[in-house]
């Protein structure tokens, strides 16, 4: 049940996740039952491939070439099931998104949309090294009419400067986070904002092999985020924070 105010625009999300499972049906032409169960199986799939071949000199090549349609599952599965705490970081993008906005590893796409749907944003930079995941948030733009507002890269694409950043459920797969707050930094318009959220954790049960949880390396982030960045208040009881930029 929805007890916080929504906007108009993202009331859809909390009626079907912005058509998540009908667009995953059709970007891979599964069946009902196939897609269930492919959802249903795909954190522990998704762990097993972890422990089998994640490395972090070759993370890139994990994310972008291992994983395949797996990610879809595993992340579509995260998003359904998890719907009120998704649905926070949304009304997070939508108090605070504006402008040229770049969501940074953005995975299936949901705060993309987002992000496009708000009308204080004018245009969302996808960006994303997996290309099934890009190929499918393309496909999820043109099936809700937003692919005018969204533009697709694989990389951060040069020489622009950013009113908004999102990073979310990203920065714990770096094997430098440090490094990328800086960069995001480098990008952000001196009266942008930022919101993301991390999770240097592997799961009590090793379920999530893949996230950072070298001590040192998260040190040095969180030094680098309060040297860099101002935390704005918000009410929602969720991981995800918003950031002024610290000039």
């Amino acid at each position: 049940m929805q007890t916080l105010h929504t906007p108009s625009f993202l009331k859809t999300f909390w009626e079907n996740s912005f058509n998540l499972k009908q667009h995953i049906q059709g970007f891979l032409n599964l069946d009902p039952v196939s897609l269930e169960t492919k959802l249903k199986c795909s954190q522990q799939h998704m762990a097993e491939l972890g422990h089998k071949d994640f490395d972090w000199e070759k993370a890139t090549t994990f994310y972008s070439k291992k994983v395949n349609e797996l990610y879809l599952f595993e992340l579509g599965a995260w998003h359904l099931g998890s719907q009120n705490y998704i649905g926070d970081t949304l009304r997070l993008i939508a108090d605070h998104s504006q402008g040229r906005v770049l969501d940074f590893g953005g995975g299936i796409g949901t705060h993309t949309i987002a992000a496009a749907l708000s009308p204080q944003v004018e245009q969302v930079i996808y960006c994303d090294i997996n290309p099934i995941n890009r190929n499918f948030v393309e496909y999820r733009a043109k099936e809700l009419g937003l692919n005018d507002k969204i533009t697709f890269y694989l990389e951060i694409p040069p020489n622009i400067n950013f009113d908004t950043i999102l990073c979310f459920d990203v920065l714990e797969h770096l094997p430098d986070p440090n490094h990328q707050l800086l960069q995001f930094h480098k990008i952000l318009k001196d009266e942008g904002k930022i919101i993301l959220n991390w999770c240097f954790f592997k799961g009590f049960n090793q379920e999530h092999p893949f996230h950072l949880d070298d001590a040192e390396m998260i040190n040095k982030f969180f030094k680098t985020l309060q040297t860099n960045y101002l935390e704005i208040f918000h009410p929602y009881q969720i991981t995800g924070r918003s950031y002024h930029k610290w000039s």
